[in-house]
């Protein structure tokens, strides 16, 4: 049973997460007149159209007119949001070896250097896509999510656009705008480390951010994006510059669930937008979760693009031996059917994970790291173990151990006895649950809600034509010109003229010496 005085915190978290999360509108003055906004997320997973669909909610209920590209089907009821299916190719359809591809020294990137390239080939043969191609400047603006999404750029040609980063802080998308960020302390796409960085670390850091950059832009996937769209759109221009005349980006995170960096006008904080209070869960779900009495309940999910049934067995079997032996109760995202689950494991495709993380007898979320997940979790104060697959996961896993939020299971180390050992640590020491309450506090108390953000500053970009007055100089300069490497090169030029010249001063003033000296000696 939960007590009185549990149900009054329930009652209290669910106030303040409505008072942060309330109506789109809040306090925003009524729009102009109803905008026309294409949102195009073509190549994303269902976690990142998760991130956008909140937003697109919140400009549909201000009555604009949305439409979204993805391949994804309808989950909208808004009669203001019409979702398009491009139906070339399924995001699932390329992440069935996550598991295989945890090493292969790009965080996963790998998986896209053949996916990505085909779907741009494919793409604009698409009858609708075409179509919707063709009526591109009828939009007031174009929403993109900034990763994976090149082969969208032509769309962008002429039209003021805006971007969504739905995995937060990322160095090689921030430069792009003209904020280079200083790996000095600013954590790489994929891995974080405790500051101070020793001299190695901040070396490694520096080259990690560079080589993601270079292998993403340069070397391995825009190249080939680039080439299929070449082929179709010859009077274009590059990807890359197109890339550069983005007006803004919302950024899928907070400074309270990350390190703090320096931004840009541009770039928006809007993480937590997509998190919202509990609703009740379905009586069957209640009941059981309830039923784990004190020892409480444990909820385990990786997420949208690691499928459970893509897990390598020898893990499988890991966690089943590890979860018999807990007297905790396991609620388990899985998509497939499993043979040997104990009693008190259940299994379901598809679980409502707020509502469940927001639950008093949920001790501990089992996640992948994703940036939702992790924003989440934080959100509803529930401390993670994390196993993190892919991408930035290792870096958000490392925030969260760093923080004293969770705690890290890497794969290569996972064993029964090792997941028994740090459940029963993060059930048991009450430091995690506080630091998560802590954090979670901090990321509640802000001054307007994530969408009233995203809302104002979309507006904001439609108002003032692209508004062009955000936009950093920096991001027209080359690297050369940035690092001032011109300027160091005239001054290093300079200082070598002058070395030369007071060089031959000196052995002007020395023969003349000399000369003085052996002609006084001579006489």
């Amino acid at each position: 049973m939960v007590t009185q005085s549990g149900a009054m915190k329930v009652m209290a978290l669910c106030i303040l997460a409505a008072a942060l999360m309330r109506g789109a509108a809040g306090d925003l003055t009524p729009p102009e007149r109803s905008y026309k906004i294409l949102m195009l997320l073509t190549s994303s997973s269902k976690s990142h159209k998760n991130v956008f669909m909140p937003f697109a909610e919140a400009l549909a209920d201000r009555g604009h007119k949305v439409v979204m590209l993805s391949g994804f089907q309808q989950s909208s009821e808004n009669q203001n949001i019409l979702e398009i299916n491009h139906g070339v190719s399924a995001f699932s359809e390329a992440t069935a070896s996550m598991f295989s591809l945890r090493n292969d020294g790009v965080g996963s990137l790998s998986l896209f250097e053949n996916y990505l390239p085909t779907l741009a080939r494919e793409l604009y043969k698409v009858p609708k896509v075409k179509q919707l191609y063709g009526k591109r400047k009828d939009f007031d603006l174009i929403v993109v999510d900034s990763l994976f999404n090149e082969l969208v750029y032509p769309f962008l040609h002429e039209v003021p656009f805006i971007t969504v980063a739905a995995c937060g802080v990322d160095p090689r998308q921030s430069a792009i705008l003209g904020n280079v960020l200083n790996p000095s302390y600013v954590p790489n796409l994929v891995e974080t480390t405790p500051f101070p960085m020793s001299v190695w670390q901040r070396l490694k850091n520096t080259a990690m951010t560079i080589y993601f950059a270079f292998y993403w832009r340069n070397w391995k996937i825009v190249p080939q994006i680039q080439k299929e769209i070449s082929a179709q759109f010859p009077d274009l221009p590059p990807l890359l510059e197109i890339e550069r005349n983005q007006s803004l980006t919302l950024l899928n995170t907070h400074f309270t669930i990350t390190n703090a960096v320096p931004l840009l006008p541009s770039q928006v904080e809007v993480g937590a937008m997509h998190c919202r209070p509990a609703k009740p869960l379905p009586e069957d779900l209640e009941s059981w979760i309830i039923g784990a009495g004190d020892a409480g309940a444990v909820y385990f999910s990786l997420g949208s693009v690691a499928a459970g049934e893509s897990m390598p067995p020898k893990y499988r079997q890991a966690f089943l031996e590890a979860f018999r032996r807990l007297p905790q109760r396991i609620l388990w995202k899985y998509e497939g059917e499993m043979e040997g689950v104990p009693d008190n494991v259940r299994l379901s495709k598809w679980l409502p994970q707020q509502d469940i993380l927001a639950h008093n007898n949920v001790k501990v979320f089992m996640s992948h790291g994703g940036q939702l997940s992790l924003t989440e979790s934080i959100f509803h104060a529930t401390p993670l173990l994390v196993l993190p697959i892919f991408g930035n996961q290792l870096r958000n896993a490392k925030f969260m151990e760093i923080s004293g939020s969770g705690r890290i299971l890497g794969w290569e180390e996972l064993t029964a006895d090792r997941i028994v050992d740090a459940l029963i640590d993060l059930i048991n020491n009450p430091k995690y649950k506080e630091s998560v309450s802590s954090t979670s506090s901090v990321l509640r108390d802000q001054l307007t809600t994530p969408q009233e953000r995203a809302v104002y500053w979309t507006e904001y970009v439609i108002r003032h034509r692209g508004a062009p007055q955000l936009r950093c100089q920096a991001a027209q300069l080359s690297w050369v010109e940035f690092l001032l490497l011109d300027v160091v090169g005239l001054l290093l030029l300079t200082l070598l003229v002058l070395l030369l010249l007071l060089r031959r001063l000196l052995r002007a003033v020395s023969a003349a010496v000399f000369r003085g000296h052996v002609k006084e000696k001579s006489e």
